[in-house]
């Protein structure tokens, strides 16, 4: 399994789980916030880097 499929499953295991928990809204917001402010955190230059890897990848 790639890490994508790993990445995408995870995504919708927590979207089940939070759902009934919390609201469709609320696990939304959290499913999309949560790599936001992740990605937010990194540096300049870690943002450059994690950039260039994902065109390298898409270039396969």
């Amino acid at each position: 399994m790639s890490n994508g499929a790993k990445i995408a499953l995870g995504g919708v295991l927590a979207a089940a789980v939070l759902w009934p928990l919390i609201g469709f809204w609320w696990a939304l917001l959290v499913l999309i916030g949560v790599p936001a402010v992740g990605y937010l955190m990194l540096d300049p230059s870690q943002r450059r880097r994690l950039r260039r890897a994902g065109r390298k990848q898409i270039g396969r």
